[in-house]
């Protein structure tokens, strides 16, 4: 598995909380669980207490997109390392079942499971993945959509570095809107345009008319 892959993890936890819709997915261990995907093992660790630890965490991913959203690098990176501090990673080399077309193991590398607790384990998988992102495609690689009041996490990963939302759907719908606001302002503006008309030829004396 590619460590790039783990960057979703973070965008995964950070987009279970909408603060501008005051909408907030994790409330259960049930909720916990499903963020680790098909990784079974890791999430059958996860408690109760996990629920607030995760919620801590994701609160702490979200600082790390705005701060690159509003770009200040520095910030980013430093609130990311202080992530890793506090959740290092354990690598392994991996090849599972997986085999290249000569039969041999398809070796890469893996994030072990963090032995301490589910909270741990999830946090030091989904910081290394962002770090992984930041420093191989930049900082501005990482942002917050466009389309209030989603302000949902992505990972920008076009080839021009010209994404701005998190999905075709708030994509369409901000397009919608900017579309229906051009054509208020030019409704405005037609009928202020007939309104000056009307007033300048009422005031044009009847001998200039």
């Amino acid at each position: 598995m590619e460590l790039a892959y783990y960057a979703d993890y973070a965008v995964r936890l950070v987009n279970t909380e909408q603060p501008a819709r005051n909408k907030d997915a994790l409330t259960s261990v049930e909720a916990v669980r499903d963020l680790f995907g098909p990784s079974g093992q890791a999430a059958r660790r996860a408690t109760d207490a996990d629920v607030t630890r995760f919620r801590s965490v994701r609160a702490r991913l979200r600082a790390v997109f705005e701060a690159a959203d509003a770009g200040d690098e520095r910030l980013a990176v430093d609130r990311l390392n202080s992530l890793l501090m506090e959740f290092p990673v354990s690598p392994q080399i991996s090849g599972h079942e997986e085999r290249d077309a000569d039969g041999r193991p398809d070796w890469h590398m893996h994030l072990a499971d963090h032995p301490s607790n589910a909270t741990a384990g999830y946090a030091a998988i989904a910081s290394m993945g962002l770090a992984f992102h930041l420093t191989s495609y930049g900082v501005d690689r990482l942002g917050l959509c466009e389309a209030a009041p989603c302000r949902n996490a992505y990972l920008d990963t076009s080839t021009n570095r010209s994404r701005r939302y998190c999905s075709d759907r708030c994509a369409t719908r901000a397009n919608v809107a900017a579309y229906r606001a051009r054509k208020r302002l030019e409704t405005e503006r037609a009928a202020e345009t007939g309104r000056s008309a009307e007033t300048a030829q009422a005031t044009t004396p009847r001998t200039e008319r």
